[in-house]
């Protein structure tokens, strides 16, 4: 009888990485060594790509996505028990994550009777996203549809196994039970984002009676500090997982695969190419390298690190790379009298600032190949600007009408003109044709009723992290791209430079460094919802409807 090879190291030097595709054959893990060959023979018989070109395909597995999911299904030595009850992966975005996730909640359905499977989000809007997941490579493949004559019933938000009882549900940690539960495989998605270590406890909890249970944690890494200034609860479990790897705590039940960039080397730049492969094991393969430099000029720094580099950043980080604001200026540029604006609006009223500033909705792109201020653009980034300008497309620009500090030997009894912040407002909608006055309501709310009375377009913009993350998202492309032009304001320039970025559970927003800094923001958040709305194209008005005396 042949020698079967010995399993893989627990956590091994070099982690597998490549397009090489598995095959059982070729690989060191075996039926002796581990359960992943039954779920990666599942994955590739029965799930299928449920988005891009080739949705509908089979799953070709490739050899380092196969290890991952042996490794976690990995078997204690001499035993049919499964060494992991917990299990660690921090990988980056679009190395797979999601189809890993479907294919072991699908597996743990299979797994045992009874078995319940759960995946955990941070809010509703992620766990409907992974069970969409799960549900659509169930119901695109005719061996586990039941409605297709397969094992799997599909129901608005639960899939069965009918003849052994198991089940799959999604669960967030704003709502859950925690009575009831007895899970026998949790998959813990983008665990970065969960607000606290409560249902991460409880699902690790659950689980005492079920024979061989699994915690799965799937992430990106993320800030390393929560709301509190404690540690999240995704930072903990990396820590921990250091320490089980290094040796320095013994845990035979606790594994991990931790794919990222080391950030603590002389000269390190995150834009460097060179770079992107450690933490990326698709890089290359299915993740592209172009489409990641794109993506590599359209988020932030802090939120470029973590999500597609795999690097820890503390709870706020500076929002713009150093220089790329002063690109954006164009002091000849002006705002004539008469033009269509939208005019943005941040204000409080004693220990802030207050700041009106103004976006022409259609500047002229100010481009010109020859010009010696465009040198340092990349050949790519010129050749886009020269298309624009050809085909006669326009870009924003973003002026400050007024602003008004605290001065720094004003009395106590400080406070902001409210009259004068009024008359100004008035007078900028008498010079432009001012399409919107965009606010956020808070703070200000009789200045809005009093100017939408004398007929003002007041626009209301909550700055909650479901407005204000994609606003800011959209200002950050349009710095890095020159996708808009910039007064050279230097209150604007300071304002800009000041803010900082935390994550928040929708994504990347803007923040002062702290509550009580002097160090004020308000004209960076009124440019940004400003031209949030300026880039976005007014609803039209309504289309009459007349009807005759006959038809009603």
């Amino acid at each position: 009888m042949a020698r079967r090879a010995p399993a893989p190291p627990r956590f091994p030097r070099t982690l597998p990485r490549g397009p090489e595709l598995w095959t059982p054959e070729t690989s060191r893990w075996n039926e002796d060594n581990t359960d992943g060959i039954f779920a990666c023979e599942l994955i590739e018989s029965y799930l299928r790509l449920t988005k891009g070109v080739q949705r509908g395909e089979l799953v070709r597995l490739r050899m380092w996505q196969a290890d991952v999911i042996c490794d976690i299904l990995r078997l204690a030595p001499g035993t049919r028990q499964r060494q992991y009850w917990t299990y660690l992966l921090l990988v980056p975005r679009k190395n797979s994550k999601s189809l890993l996730g479907a294919g072991l909640a699908i597996d743990g359905i299979l797994d045992e009777p009874g078995a319940e499977v759960y995946s955990c989000a941070a809010d509703k809007d992620q766990a409907k996203l992974i069970f969409g997941e799960v549900k659509a490579a169930v119901e695109m493949s005719p061996e586990l549809d039941a409605k297709q004559g397969g094992l799997l019933k599909v129901y608005r938000d639960a899939i069965e196994y009918p003849s052994t009882g198991a089940v799959y549900r999604a669960l967030s940690s704003e709502a859950f039970t925690k009575e009831g539960l007895n899970p026998s495989r949790v998959l813990f998605d983008e665990l970065h984002a969960q607000p606290n270590d409560e249902l991460w406890n409880v699902m690790n909890q659950g689980s005492d009676t079920r024979a061989q249970p699994l915690i799965i944690g799937i992430s990106t890494f993320g800030k390393k500090t929560d709301a509190s200034g404690e540690d999240t609860v995704c930072f903990q479990q990396y820590q921990y997982a250091k320490k089980v790897m290094k040796g320095e705590v013994d845990d035979p039940r606790y594994g991990a695969r931790i794919y990222e960039t080391n950030d603590r080397v002389r000269g390190f730049n995150y834009l460097d190419r060179s770079v992107w492969e450690q933490a990326n094991p698709a890089y290359g393969d299915f993740l592209d390298p172009e489409k990641m430099a794109a993506v590599s000029r359209k988020l932030p720094e802090a939120d470029y690190k973590t999500k597609r580099l795999n690097i820890w950043v503390t709870a706020a980080k500076l929002w713009l790379p150093e220089g790329v604001w002063e690109k954006c200026e164009d002091a000849e540029a002006e705002i004539p009298d008469g033009v269509e604006v939208c005019l943005g609006f941040d204000g409080s009223f004693n220990n802030d600032s207050t700041a009106l500033v103004v976006v022409r909705v259609g500047e002229a792109l100010n481009f010109d190949p020859d010009d010696p201020a465009h040198a340092d653009l990349d050949e790519d980034e010129r050749d886009r600007l020269a298309v624009e300008l050809n085909a006669g497309l326009r870009r924003p620009h973003i002026d400050v009408v007024q602003a008004w500090e605290r001065p720094k030997d004003a009395p106590p009894d400080w406070s902001v003109p409210i009259l004068e912040v009024e008359e100004a407002i008035r007078q900028a909608c008498r010079r432009w044709q001012v399409r919107e006055i965009v606010c956020d309501p808070a703070r200000w709310a009789r200045t809005y009723q009093v100017l939408e009375e004398e007929g003002l377009p007041v626009v209301e913009f909550p700055q909650s992290p479901q407005r204000m993350v994609p606003a800011t998202q959209r200002f950050f492309e349009g710095v890095m791209n020159h996708n808009f032009t910039q007064s050279g304001d230097p209150r604007l320039a300071r304002h800009v430079g000041n803010a900082v970025v935390r994550n928040t559970s929708k994504g990347f927003m803007i923040f002062k460094e702290t509550k009580g800094s002097p160090r004020k923001i308000d004209l960076a958040v009124a440019s940004i919802i400003a031209l949030d709305r300026a880039c976005t194209a007014p609803e039209p008005e309504p289309t009459p409807q007349f009807f005759s005396w006959a038809d009603l």
